[in-house]
């Protein structure tokens, strides 16, 4: 593990220490950690917007609203190569949860997410994009967590 030390001004270091704080993090180390990788996960979807990655989509509908809920699993069926899972729950007499688990190409999973997220009585809805990098080990892929602008 590298050590890097950083000067920052009062307003940026004040804002750094209360970000930690609010968010709960054992050290300064942890919270630039995940901003940076966040930071760079951006960076790598633009630079391999076809790069693998694992996301959760996850939104409330109208289950009343008409035909939405065969939509939504048609949806799911005719990308079944993206959605891995399913969780559904019933919030009250109207409203549903969902979260969908996807694993496949950036772009693929996004245009995916938009087509759901776009349906009438679909709203609340966020879609969370980890990017991942392939390496491969005895005779076949598996998906890591990408930590660099290159995948690795």
């Amino acid at each position: 593990m590298k050590r890097l030390t950083m000067s920052l001004d009062d307003d940026l270091a004040d804002a750094f220490e209360a970000l930690v704080a609010a968010r709960g993090y054992a050290n300064r180390s942890e919270a630039f950690r995940d901003l940076l990788r966040a930071d760079l996960g951006g960076l790598r979807e633009q630079s391999a917007p076809e790069g693998p990655c694992v996301a959760t989509l996850s939104y409330v509908y109208n289950h009343h609203q008409r035909q939405l809920a065969m939509r939504l699993t048609d949806l799911q069926h005719d990308h079944h190569e993206l959605t891995v899972s399913t969780t559904h729950a019933h919030l009250d007499h109207d409203h549903c949860v969902e979260v969908v688990i996807l694993k496949g190409p950036t772009q693929a999973v996004r245009v995916f997410a938009q087509s759901v997220l776009t349906q009438p009585g679909v709203s609340h809805g966020a879609l969370h994009v980890i990017p991942m990098t392939e390496h491969h080990g005895h005779g076949h892929a598996h998906l890591g967590p990408a930590t660099g602008t290159h995948g690795g």
